[in-house]
């Protein structure tokens, strides 16, 4: 019985349909039926306008939804795909911010440790810096008691900044490399040249306003290069050799254009010590101290 209802249904729809098409095309006969009455030719033309709207509607509308459906499909797959990409790019990001992290850290941590790997590290942390007195001395929170001895040289971050002038039992004095004191015990210094030379110097001064250490004491023709290192020499006390202190800025001849005079940019920050290292030199299998 339903298959009856649902044929005659088809029936009835086809009959519409073709009843529709069979007005269509009379009217279009008639419309283009010089012979008949304007009125008719009227009628004709409304009908024609009316059929084929009829005709061409559900067409339009199904055409209409199946772009619909496509667009909400592509929509949707490039949704997925951009959320995807989100995802991970955000990861990616995360993971290169942390690596990067750990990268700078390690550097940073290897660079030092190359250079003192033959010599005792003691860590420390500033607990007194006077702004009257900014740039020549600081208090450490460590003294003998944890094995600080006056002389030892003192590291920040990878660079030096200064040795201990005077120790207690709990802290210790730190005099900074940049001091104006003129009596300070000055730090012997060297370049090596792109030749594989070896080119000394002192440490003689600090120029506030550029933030510059001076390399004086060097008279040489070889060329010394901008960016070439500058590390302690080891030459005249207990100071290890190979202690990074800073790179070549610029050089400056005399008036005769013989000795050189070296500008420094520090490799410590000298404005900002909050952690730093003593160097000790006399660790176990090293009785003599230079």
């Amino acid at each position: 019985m339903q298959k009856f209802f649902s044929n005659k249904k088809m029936i009835i729809l086809m009959i519409a349909l073709l009843a529709s098409l069979g007005l269509v095309f009379s009217s279009i006969s008639v419309r283009n039926n010089k012979a008949a009455p304007p009125l008719m030719q009227q009628i004709g033309n409304d009908v024609v306008g009316i059929g084929a709207r009829v005709v061409s509607g559900p067409a339009e509308w199904v055409k209409d939804g199946l772009d619909s459906v496509n667009d909400l499909l592509n929509a949707y797959q490039e949704n997925k795909r951009l959320k995807s990409q989100i995802d991970d790019l955000a990861q990616t990001k995360v993971r290169n911010q942390t690596l990067t992290r750990e990268n700078q850290s390690l550097k940073k941590q290897l660079k030092l440790n190359a250079t003192l790997m033959d010599y005792g590290q003691i860590s420390a942390t500033v607990i007194s810096r006077t702004p009257d007195d900014w740039r020549n001395v600081f208090v450490i929170n460590k003294g003998s008691g944890a094995g600080v001895a006056k002389g030892m040289p003192v590291m920040s971050g990878s660079g030096l900044i200064g040795r201990i002038v005077e120790v207690a039992k709990t802290n210790a004095k730190v005099e900074m490399i940049s001091t104006d004191n003129k009596a300070a015990d000055r730090f012997a210094a060297m370049i090596m040249t792109a030749g594989g030379k070896t080119i000394n110097g002192i440490v003689t001064s600090y120029n506030e306003k550029t933030g510059q250490l001076v390399l004086g004491q060097v008279n040489t023709t070889e060329a010394i290069k901008k960016g070439a290192k500058v590390v302690t020499s080891g030459l005249g006390g207990a100071t290890p050799k190979g202690l990074l202190i800073g790179t070549v800025a610029s050089i400056k001849k005399d008036d005769f254009g013989l000795a050189n005079t070296v500008y420094l940019t520090p490799a410590a920050d000298l404005n900002d010590a909050a952690v730093v290292t003593v160097i000790d030199r006399t660790i176990e299998g090293d009785g003599n101290a230079e």
